[in-house]
């Protein structure tokens, strides 16, 4: 991957798993195990694990340095994260949508990011924060944006 995921990626992935008004100890744990893979600096990190230990909403995401293909990993990551659990309630379902809006993602390619997290979530690492394979999520998303730019 060339370009590296940015803090406002990771403090929209906090503000989604709040959205049900709790943030899960593994979904924190993910999201911070993510941004110190990514390679971001430590004031960084400290940004996204404060968001991680108080609530931070949708509204507050900046993604005005996000390309499509980091918002898209971002709306995957989140569908992933609602089903942890194994249910998604109607809090996460809204939170989704409010996400997608807020992402400038049309209805069709929130679907197919959702369809690349469970196909990950899929393999036989599981779909356990600690197994999650995020770059392979990153990498399918990324190639079939591609892909579907030159269709």
């Amino acid at each position: 991957m060339s370009e590296r995921l940015g803090r406002d990626v990771f403090v929209a992935l906090a503000a989604v798993g709040w959205a049900d008004g709790k943030l899960d100890e593994e979904e924190a744990d993910a999201i911070v195990r993510c941004a110190v893979d990514e390679g971001l600096e430590l004031d960084e990190i400290g940004e996204i694990e404060a968001a991680t230990k108080s609530p931070v909403t949708i509204e507050s995401i900046d993604r005005s340095a996000m390309s499509k293909a980091d918002r898209l990993f971002v709306y995957a990551v989140a569908a992933w994260m609602t089903r942890l659990d194994g249910k998604r309630d109607e809090a996460e379902v809204a939170a989704l949508a409010t996400l997608g809006a807020a992402l400038s993602i049309p209805e069709a390619p929130r679907e197919q990011a959702d369809i690349v997290a469970r196909e990950i979530a899929e393999l036989p690492e599981g779909d356990r924060p600690s197994r999650f394979d995020l770059s392979k999520l990153r990498a399918t998303l990324k190639q079939r944006l591609e892909a579907g730019k030159k269709a």
